[in-house]
């Protein structure tokens, strides 16, 4: 029993994560400042945990990764590992950053989700390759991410369009 659950959260991590950060940001609702509250919420944990977890993934198990995705494993899914890795670690530290560097953070993200997506809508049209981590859930919520962090990202911006929200909100974050 606690061993399917511990694996039905490790493979839907992403999910998990997703809601996750929503929640956290609810929570902490003692400013007026939300889209800056969620956008760095969702930029620690849908962007940066859940991207050091696909890239770690990538890395060392690439032969599962690849099957879930319905690839042939191949030395790119180091590369993708890497770049996984390194959108984690920023995200990560984008938690307790301004807004301008959130910003850049968000719009990295923005295009890796909005490529990543073509990508794989590409491979299930032309291959047929409809594998659950391809073309299922995790396409969706790759989508969800990219639109939400835009939405954010416009947001905080109309909100303090200095991008100098006060300094004491990273501790309220």
């Amino acid at each position: 029993m606690i061993a399917d659950s511990i694996r039905t959260i490790l493979a839907n991590l992403p999910v998990f994560l997703c809601i996750a950060a929503i929640v956290c940001a609810a929570l902490r609702r003692r400013d007026g400042h939300w889209p800056r509250r969620y956008l760095s919420w969702i930029l620690l944990l849908a962007v940066g945990v859940d991207g050091l977890w696909a890239g770690l993934f990538h890395v060392f198990f690439p032969a599962v990764a690849s099957a879930q995705i319905g690839w042939q494993q191949s030395p790119f899914e180091f590369e993708i590992g890497v770049a996984d890795i390194a959108l984690g670690v920023i995200a990560v530290l984008a938690f307790w950053r301004s807004l301008a560097f959130q910003s850049a953070v968000a719009i990295y993200a923005i295009v890796f989700y909005g490529g990543v997506s073509i990508g794989h809508v590409v491979q299930a049209l032309r291959n047929g390759d409809y594998a659950a981590d391809n073309f299922g859930l995790l396409l969706v919520l790759t989508v969800a991410r990219a639109i939400a962090l835009l939405v954010l990202l416009w947001a905080a911006w109309r909100q303090d369009p200095s991008g100098r929200v006060a300094e004491d909100f990273r501790a309220r974050a």
